[in-house]
C-alpha cells in the first residue's frame, strides 16, 4: 500500500531517540526547552511551546486569550474538527466563515461579509481561527486588516503548514496573529510521534501557555501567591492540564528539524511533478506554491458521481486515497447544534470532488508513476 503519507524517520532520528532514553531525565528535562527554542529560532518569534498535541495546542491558546462561555469563535468548515472543537472546550460557541474556491482557504469576501452581518447584530466572535489548509498560507495580512477595528484576536491554525512561508517569512513569525500553532503528528512537516506547538511573540501569553500546560502549577518562587513552605512547595495557580511533552520526543523533534528545509522541498518538487503529469486530465489541480508546506496534494474531479468509484479503484490497486476533510458544520454533533446542509456551499461543492493523493517525502518518482497511471485507469475521464 501507498499511503497517502508517512512519516520518515531515519538513523539520526533513532540516535537521538535512544541517547533520551538513555539520559537522567526522559520527562522535564532539557531537550524540550532545547526543541522549543529551536523550532522559534527558525520561525523567527520571540517563544514557542511545545505541547501533547496540536489539538491541545488549539484547546491552550484559546484558553490563554481568555476565551470562555458567552463568546464566539469563527474557524473554517474545510479543516479538521480540532479546529472547531478548541472554542467549544472553553465554553465558546462556533461559526464557520466560507472558504476561497482556488485556495480552500477562508474566503476574504465571506470574511467581510459575515463581519458586517455580525456587527449590525452585535454577534461579532472574540477570536478567528483561519486554516492554513494543505500547507498554503491564508492570507493573514488582509484578515488581519479586517477584523483589527473590532479587536478580535487571531490564532493561526497551521497545524498543515511548518516549513511554509508567507510575505517573505516563516508561518508561524506571527507578525499577524496573537499565536500560531503548528501539529507534530507522525504525518506532519516532522514529528514528534505526537505533539504540538504554540507560536507567539507575546511572552506573557507564553507564560501563561506554560502554566496552563502543567496543571497550573508552577515552582517558581518569584511568582508564589503564598509564602513557600519550604523547598518542596507548588502552587496551583490557575485549572490547568497535563499537555506536556516527554525528552523523548522532544529528541525526535530536535532531529527532524534539522531535515525540515529538505523535507519541504522534497513535497515540493512531487507537487511540481505531479502538476506536469496531471496536467492532461480533465481535473482541478491545486494551485502552484512556492511557498506552501505541501501537506496534501488534493485534485477536485469534475464528476463528484464518480468519486466513489475512483476511490475505490485506487485503494483496490493500493494506492491510499483520502479525503480533506468532511465539513466540519456537516458532522452530527455539529448538526445537533443547529448547522446545515447548504450553510457553507463553497466548502460543501469542493468536499463533494476532493480527493487527496499520496504526498510525502519519501514518495519515489516510480510510485508517483503509478498513483497518476492508475489515477486515469480509473475513468475519471
Amino acid at each position: 500500500m501507498i499511503p497517502y503519507s508517512r512519516q520518515s524517520i531515519n538513523a539520526d532520528d533513532i540516535a537521538a531517540v535512544v541517547a533520551a532514553l538513555n539520559s537522567d531525565f526522559i520527562t522535564q528535562g532539557a531537550l524540550v526547552p532545547a526543541f522549543e527554542r529551536a523550532i522559534a529560532d527558525y520561525c523567527k518569534v520571540a517563544d514557542a511551546v511545545a505541547v501533547a498535541n496540536g489539538t491541545a495546542a488549539l484547546h491552550l491558546a484559546c484558553l490563554a486569550l481568555k476565551i470562555t462561555t458567552g463568546d464566539i469563535v469563527w474557524t473554517s468548515p474545510i479543516s479538521f474538527v480540532a479546529s472547531a472543537n478548541c472554542a467549544r472546550y472553553c465554553g465558546a460557541a462556533v461559526d464557520f466563515v466560507d472558504i476561497d474556491e482556488e485556495t480552500q482557504n477562508m474566503s476574504l469576501l465571506e470574511l467581510q461579509k459575515k463581519l458586517n452581518s455580525a456587527k449590525k447584530q452585535n454577534t461579532l466572535p472574540v477570536a478567528i481561527i483561519p486554516v492554513h489548509f494543505a500547507g498554503r498560507s491564508c492570507a493573514m495580512q488582509e484578515i488581519k486588516n479586517l477584523i483589527q477595528p473590532y479587536g478580535i484576536k487571531l490564532i493561526e491554525d497551521a497545524a498543515h503548514a511548518l516549513g511554509g512561508q508567507y510575505q517573505g517569512l516563516p508561518i508561524g513569525c506571527c507578525q499577524h496573529s496573537d499565536c500560531c500553532i503548528f501539529s507534530l503528528h507522525p504525518l506532519k512537516s516532522i514529528t514528534t510521534g505526537e505533539g504540538g506547538l504554540i507560536l507567539t511573540n507575546d511572552l506573557e501569553l507564553s507564560k501563561t501557555l506554560r502554566l496552563l500546560r502543567n496543571h497550573g502549577i508552577t515552582r517558581n518562587n518569584s511568582e508564589f501567591e503564598y509564602d513557600s513552605a519550604g523547598g518542596w512547595y507548588y502552587e496551583q495557580q490557575q485549572l490547568g492540564f497535563n499537555y506536556r511533552i516527554t525528552e523523548i520526543q522532544a529528541a525526535l523533534g530536535l532531529s527532524q528539524l534539522t531535515r525540515l528545509n529538505e523535507f519541504i522541498a522534497k513535497r515540493r518538487n512531487l507537487a511540481m511533478r505531479y502538476d506536469a503529469l496531471l496536467a492532461h486530465l480533465p481535473i482541478k489541480k491545486p494551485l502552484p506554491s512556492e511557498n506552501s508546506a505541501w501537506h496534501l496534494y488534493i485534485i477536485e474531479l469534475k464528476n463528484a458521481a464518480k468519486r466513489q468509484q475512483v476511490y475505490s479503484a485506487l485503494r483496490q490497486a493500493k494506492i491510499g486515497v483520502n479525503v480533506h476533510y468532511i465539513p466540519v458544520h456537516l458532522q452530527p454533533d455539529y448538526q445537533r447544534l443547529g448547522f446545515k446542509l447548504g450553510d457553507f456551499p463553497q466548502a460543501e461543492s469542493y468536499y463533494g470532488n476532493a480527493l487527496s493523493l499520496p504526498l510525502f517525502p519519501d514518495l519515489t518518482e516510480s510510485e508517483q508513476f503509478y498513483v497518476v497511471s492508475e489515477l486515469q485507469r480509473a475513468a475519471v475521464l
